[in-house]
């Protein structure tokens, strides 16, 4: 059923003829015209980076909520439903509420070019400034120093987790641009958290932290994680913590969780807090085993498991967590954007995949045509390859195959989000 919010969402993708048009000019205008909200949030901690960020982000909501903290939070893309992009105070905001900030954003726009993801991005920090709560967790959208989103005087805190190649079209062609970007929330005076990073971006994030004397909490140098037996192990300044694994699937949330917890440690919460955060965070399509739902039936007795990966790096990650699940055939079906490094993201799974299906991205017009994604499994190194017209249609067909298979979907978030509608 249509709400309003859609609506008005679908009004708002009118504003402006490019989807991405990295500027911060039209964000304050229209801040501006709603008298400055971005002022007057509870205190922000402020997130970039490639990979990470909303893994990170999730596990600080859980451990300030643990301690007791009302936590506002941004991100996108959403999967399901626009309305996850925004939670108010533990909440994802009701439809009353999120009509009622984008119809004021909307007029007080006054029919200006603005892109959607400014726009709506303001309707956040307005619904933000109205609601009481004790942090707000803002999560940037693309890259970090033009982003919407980077329109904090004084956070809390910066988090920048790890920096690789993605949206070079829009951010740079080497990791030195693309960390230069994404350093761009590193604020004066104000500690920023660096999870790893490769030697050329950690030196342009040293760089721009010194030059605005911002303290780094840097992963290698201030804190430490890893595993040990089965646990996760953190030491910083203030000591050492033995706590669970995160309870987000793959080895790479090890690092994400130690971003986290020097994060919360830089605001003083306990250790409490920083268990949770490892304990209770939840993100959905990050390597998800989904447990019930349409698809879900249609699929048993095989698992059906959903990931929103998309950059090479998120392909090696994925691998990485693939290899070290218990032994049964995987079998991917994946859809990728245009815009998106498919060679540099299909290489690293050929190894632990026994077949790929190729699917376009339902609804979305910048969905590589499944013909394409197949050719290029196909010179990544896949033994099987395979072309499905939908995900439901793939499901059936590796089923028929290998009743006992783990079958993946992956590729983009967008396809993330139609499994999720779909599976309901």
């Amino acid at each position: 059923m249509t709400q309003r919010s859609d609506v008005i969402l679908e009004r708002m993708m009118a504003l402006h003829p490019k989807v991405i048009d990295l500027t911060l000019d039209r964000v304050w205008r229209l801040l501006a015209a709603l008298d400055n909200p971005q002022d007057r949030l509870p205190p922000v901690i402020h997130l970039a980076g490639t990979n990470g960020k909303g893994s990170t982000q999730a596990m600080m909501r859980a451990g300030l909520e643990a301690s007791g903290a009302r936590v506002h939070a941004y991100t996108s893309p959403h999967l399901a439903r626009f309305h996850e992009r925004i939670r108010l105070a533990g909440a994802v905001i009701s439809e009353a509420a999120l009509t009622e900030v984008l119809d004021r954003c909307y007029a007080a726009n006054d029919g200006e070019s603005i892109t959607y993801f400014e726009i709506t991005t303001v309707a956040g920090l307005l619904a933000f400034a109205e609601t009481d709560a004790d942090y707000t967790l803002l999560e940037v959208g693309l890259g970090g120093r033009l982003d919407a989103t980077n329109v904090i005087d004084a956070p809390a805190l910066t988090v920048i987790t790890p920096v690789d190649l993605d949206h070079q079209q829009f951010l740079g062609e080497t990791l030195p641009e693309i960390a230069g970007e994404k350093a761009g929330i590193i604020k004066r005076g104000v500690p920023c958290v660096v999870g790893p990073q490769h030697d050329e971006a950690m030196a342009v994030i040293e760089r721009q932290a010194e030059r605005l004397g911002a303290p780094l909490l840097a992963y290698g140098q201030h804190w430490h994680v890893g595993t040990e037996r089965g646990r996760l192990i953190y030491q910083d300044e203030g000591g050492l913590l033995d706590l669970p694994l995160p309870n987000l699937r793959g080895p790479h949330q090890v690092m994400n969780a130690g971003a986290a917890i020097a994060g919360l440690r830089a605001l003083g919460m306990d250790d409490a807090a920083c268990e949770a955060a490892v304990t209770k965070a939840y993100w959905p399509a990050r390597m998800e085993q989904l447990t019930q739902g349409a698809l879900v039936d249609l699929a048993r007795p095989a698992e059906l498991w959903l990931d929103g990966g998309h950059n090479p790096a998120a392909g090696v990650v994925l691998a990485e967590t693939l290899s070290q699940q218990p032994p049964r055939p995987t079998h991917l079906i994946c859809g990728m954007l245009n815009t998106k490094d498919i060679t540099g993201y299909l290489k690293p799974l050929a190894g632990v995949a026994a077949s790929l299906t190729a699917v376009s991205i339902p609804g979305e017009m910048n969905t590589l045509p499944a013909e394409t994604t197949a050719d290029a499994a196909r010179r990544a190194g896949f033994a099987e390859v395979l072309i499905a017209d939908g995900v439901r249609t793939a499901i059936e067909e590796i089923t028929a195959r290998d009743p006992a298979a783990r079958i993946l979907i992956c590729g983009s978030l967008y396809l993330a989000g139609h499994v999720m509608r779909e599976n309901g």
